[in-house]
């Protein structure tokens, strides 16, 4: 497609390293890869993901999501995922976009526009699909407006919230949707992540969590794996060994000292759950990243 290209080539142009790389859009962010990578586990904020080249890999849970050239995946909560890209080279590098939603902005999308027919969709906190023509046209508007920095405030708006538009009324509308519900499962699935990603610390009882979004344990966990692929003390345990590498790796303290820090309280248990979800104990990783 002669979008899609035109979309990659405003990336390359754009980010000359590979990395992430802010833009004075405020949500849009660009990244490249000249080389596949490790699997990286992040955690993923409300966005969309456009890839324009190369391919990539994120895994959720159990399930694996494959990007690549013309297709993007939406993310519809804050989701500890791993990342890795499995095809790019220099002279092809892995070019894609984040553009993380604005809540606002989507809420009054899905105020006026109406619902699809059908019933109701299962709720994933994570899709990818093909892009369609209306989906890289508006998105290949944005990009060109990094070069028309006089007229970037005034269209840049319009730009996003027709990449909203294309997104809400797609293949993955209902998802979208999901991120402004206030009601019902859904609702209450995202107070649930909110919760354990503001006190994943902390000793998790599905018990009195279930009981504080009203909801029985056993719903609390079908309802919670179809959304995020995961149980919650799985969930809650992946973004406890991302805070412990990312405090090993920034504050360069000592194995013990980050699981006492993310709620461990057994170093080796710590160690061994380390090892399973990055491939590698947690001395020799961190030593990996450093190089």
């Amino acid at each position: 497609m002669e979008e899609l290209a035109e979309i990659a080539e405003i990336i390359a142009r754009n980010v000359s390293k590979d990395g992430f790389h802010a833009t004075p859009v405020e949500r849009l962010t660009l990244a490249r890869s000249s080389t596949v990578t490790m699997p990286m586990p992040n955690v993923y904020r409300p966005q969309l993901c456009l890839v324009a080249q190369g391919k990539k890999d994120v895994t959720l849970g159990d399930s694996v999501f494959r990007y690549a050239a013309g297709r993007y995946g939406i993310v519809t909560y804050d989701l500890p995922v791993t990342g890795q890209v499995v095809e790019a080279t220099p002279d092809k590098p892995y070019l894609c976009l984040f553009l993380e939603f604005d809540p606002v902005l989507l809420g009054q999308l899905a105020w006026h526009v109406p619902l699809p027919p059908g019933p109701p969709s299962q709720p994933m906190g994570k899709t990818v699909s093909n892009a369609g023509a209306g989906l890289l046209d508006a998105t290949l508007r944005l990009l060109r407006l990094l070069d028309d920095q006089a007229a970037l405030p005034v269209l840049g708006p319009l730009a996003e919230q027709e990449i909203l538009y294309r997104l809400i009324t797609g293949p993955d509308g209902a998802w979208m949707r999901h991120i402004t519900s206030s009601q019902g499962r859904v609702a209450q699935i995202g107070r649930v992540i909110a919760w354990i990603g503001q006190h994943f610390r902390e000793r998790l009882s599905i018990k009195r969590l279930a009981a504080e979004v009203g909801m029985s344990p056993s719903s609390l966990h079908e309802h919670f794996r179809a959304v995020t692929a995961m149980t919650p003390v799985q969930f809650q345990k992946q973004l406890r060994l991302q805070e412990a590498r990312s405090l090993m790796l920034v504050e360069d303290i000592d194995i013990a000292t980050a699981a006492f820090r993310v709620g461990y309280e057994s170093p080796s248990q710590f160690s061994r759950e380390y090892r399973r979800l990055f491939g590698e104990p947690p001395a020799r990783d961190i030593a990996r990243l450093r190089v």
